[in-house]
């Protein structure tokens, strides 16, 4: 039985399809604990109603980051996880932390990296006028939003769209990959060789 613990921000939309997903595919796999750096985050209650503890690290209650990050790093730590999953953590994590879970820390990204890292990647895409958008699963390395990449999902951009209804077709899309990524992951499918993630056998490609 292997031990995952999630990171959340919010309203907890991918931890939900990750829970579910758990509970449906009879993973060999506890998700131990989630974490949440914000105490008024809903997903928190999503948590709660699968029965998964919860531990809030109120960011406001730490003088600086790397006071935050080093109470993270230890808390998680007595978990024992094999994998850490972010979902929806709205934070930058310190290099001392990626290097320790380097090869079991992966994020989910909405945009197809390597294009629009960062923020706004829904306003980013209807302004630049590309025809495909999506969501990446990749490993969480130093550098942001680089790390190699493990599943994408990818949506059409139609020119009627704006910013809740592209938002919605690709966190649809996340719903999909995200937790089939980690049950890879958890079959040992996913093989890192110089910066390229292979999963084996060979998975279909994701479209909405």
């Amino acid at each position: 039985m292997r031990n995952i613990v999630v990171l959340i921000s919010g309203k907890g939309s991918n931890l939900k399809a990750i829970l579910e997903a758990q509970r449906d595919h009879h993973w060999d796999a506890q998700i131990t604990r989630v974490f949440c750096n914000r105490p008024n985050a809903p997903g928190i209650e999503i948590a709660e109603t699968f029965g998964v503890p919860v531990t809030v690290l109120n960011q406001q209650d730490f003088i600086n980051r790397d006071a935050y990050d080093q109470c993270l790093l230890s808390q998680i730590q007595l978990e024992q996880p094999d994998l850490v999953v972010l979902a929806g953590y709205m934070r930058i994590l310190s290099h001392e932390f990626v290097d320790y879970y380097a090869g079991k820390l992966i994020n989910i990204h909405p945009s197809l990296l390597p294009s629009f890292p960062g923020l706004n990647t829904h306003q980013t895409a209807l302004t630049t006028g590309v025809k495909w958008h999506g969501a990446t699963v990749h490993f969480v390395t130093r550098e942001l939003d680089v790390g190699p990449i493990v599943a994408q999902g990818v949506v059409p951009v139609h020119n009627y769209d704006n910013l809740d209804t592209l938002s919605d077709r690709v966190q649809a899309i996340e719903h999909i990959i995200y937790p089939k990524a980690i049950e890879w992951f958890l079959k040992d499918q996913i093989f890192l060789q110089d910066g390229i993630v292979s999963v084996i056998p060979p998975q279909s490609q994701f479209f909405s």
